[in-house]
């Protein structure tokens, strides 16, 4: 499978990545993530420096539990220490008890970390990366070499950083990345490099591993592989030390959609790329960059309404990519700047027909709510309602005709309590819930009222709650602006209201949400017509 035409990926989100500032993974992220990277079908997991630390020590115990499909475990570290017997050296004796395939190993290519860091001899430096290579082979391990600061370090001097490279290449490591370690080289300069290593190395495959302190690592990355490079390193998302490192989300998408090259081992794996940036995410409670490419969630959205427009008539004239391919979606806005192809298209998800002139009068609403603070692009659930409304439609089956709540405290945690009451074609219900704070009390009573004639309404789940304040041009007091997010059976969906009050604004948000789930999401899997 590894023709010239392949390119091997080789993730290193769990060790690399790991070194983000603020970043920290459980044993049980390290398990979960990869598997999910297996899944991708990511060639090689680097996984870890077995030794450096407990958790780490602990993961490499227990890993051998996953079954993994398309993936290789590798374990990373340094050269032996200058002072030491190889045979002698913990952390290299560490990497061979840790039961994987292949061992990534950083070396020194830079004169200046071989004087100031190690405290060696240019000499003594190449010794300690050939024995190192030929102690792991001797004992059965594939070694992929890593040149750290090998740019930085060609450029200071080219036939120091050759013999490094040409040294490892003798002790037949599997692989020799190039690694821009400081992140500060220009694509030229990497185009250049390379390709002169390119013409002096024949005997074990290059790599590349790019770090973004200048902004380039992708295009680095990728320069490297026109290059010849058939080995890459990166991270999901970019994670990584200062300004992390090469995006793997970005750069697989490119060799594969743009470049022609395979990757992954899973032919399918593409479309899970999406799945696996988020799942990221979530994992290191990062918050999302919305304009990530290929795998954001605002990378094929769009707004304005001439984009819309001609998005429906041919996605091409504003898509690079079809979504698709790497698992997204496209999401068509709605705001004062949209046209009325944004809401032919919502009709069209409601089941509608409708032509740009039956649109009008929502348009219109949609212009006057935003200039009163509502923002609406990322309401959903409330912009379906509001064309619902335009055209006369009323799917509402339920109204609040009373509701309270207060806080008080309990002990020593502060505790809320509500009730609601609301009508229900004539019957009243009235119920009472209590939650860690007013707005968790009123959804929490609001659903206990629905579910006495929709008890499966107790699986809906109010997932994300955000308020901002809208400042009042006149200068009487602020209007609150409140988006509730809520998810049930794999479906999630947004409301949003705007009030001087910040309940009211809540209440009016969660009631709306209950509206749509109830009238408007459960009617459209039947095709029932508005």
């Amino acid at each position: 499978m590894n023709g010239f035409d392949y390119v091997e990926i080789l993730d290193t989100t769990l060790r690399d990545g790991a070194q983000t500032r603020g970043i920290t993974f459980t044993l049980q992220d390290k398990l979960n993530i990869v598997r999910v990277l297996d899944e991708l079908g990511i060639d090689i997991i680097e996984v870890g420096w077995p030794g450096s630390n407990p958790k780490d020590e602990e993961f490499f115990k227990t890993f051998k539990e996953i079954s993994l499909k398309n993936s290789k475990m590798a374990a990373f570290g340094s050269t032996k220490r200058k002072d030491v017997r190889v045979s002698e050296d913990q952390s290299l004796n560490a990497i061979l008890n840790s039961d994987v395939e292949y061992a990534v190993i950083f070396g020194k290519s830079w004169t200046l970390h071989v004087r100031e860091v190690l405290k060696c001899t240019p000499e003594e430096n190449i010794q300690l990366i050939t024995e190192t290579i030929d102690y792991l082979r001797e004992h059965g391990l594939d070694v992929i070499f890593d040149a750290e600061h090998f740019y930085d370090g060609f450029k200071d001097d080219k036939d120091y950083a050759m013999e490094v490279v040409k040294a490892a290449c003798a002790s037949k490591s599997r692989a020799i990345v190039l690694c821009d370690t400081n992140g500060g080289s220009l694509f030229s300069e990497i185009k250049s490099i390379t390709s002169y290593v390119k013409n002096h190395i024949d005997c074990c495959q290059l790599g590349i591993h790019a770090h973004n302190d200048s902004g380039l690592a992708v295009a680095n990355t990728l320069t490297a592989v026109e290059s010849g490079v058939r080995h890459v390193q990166g991270t999901i998302n970019g994670l990584g030390e200062r300004c992390g490192n090469a995006d793997l989300c970005q750069i697989i998408p490119n060799l594969k959609l743009k470049m022609g090259y395979s990757v992954l081992k899973n032919k399918d794996g593409l479309k899970m790329l999406t799945k696996t940036s988020r799942y990221i995410y979530e994992v290191t409670g990062m918050p999302e960059i919305l304009g990530q490419p290929y795998t954001g969630r605002n990378a094929f959205a769009h707004k304005a309404g001439v984009h819309v427009d001609a998005v429906l008539k041919n996605p091409s004239t504003y898509e690079h990519v079809d979504p698709d391919l790497v698992g997204n979606s496209r999401t068509m806005s709605v705001s004062e700047l949209s046209g009325r192809s944004a809401l032919v298209n919502i009709a069209k998800e409601l089941g509608l027909e409708l032509s740009k002139q039956d649109t009008t009068k929502c348009l219109e609403e949609i212009k006057r709510l935003e200039a009163e603070g509502y923002h609406l692009e990322s309401a959903d659930a409330t912009v379906k309602l509001l064309m619902l409304k335009s055209l006369g439609i009323d799917p509402t089956c339920f109204k609040v005709t009373f509701w309270w709540v207060e806080t008080f405290k309990s002990g020593n945690r502060p505790v809320s309590k509500a009730i609601v009451s609301i009508d229900m074609g004539g019957s009243s219900v009235v119920a009472m819930g209590e939650g860690v704070g007013p707005v968790h009390a009123l959804d929490i009573a609001l659903r206990e009222a629905l579910s006495s004639r929709f008890p499966d309404l107790r699986g809906t789940r109010l997932v994300n709650y955000k308020v901002s304040v809208v400042d009042s041009e006149d200068g009487t007091a602020a209007s609150v602006r409140v988006f509730v997010e809520f998810a049930s059976e794999g479906n999630t969906w947004t409301t949003t209201h705007v009030s001087k009050n910040i309940l009211e604004a809540s209440l009016n948000a969660i009631v709306d949400g209950y509206v749509y789930e109830l009238g408007v999401l459960r009617r459209l899997p039947s095709k029932t017509q508005f």
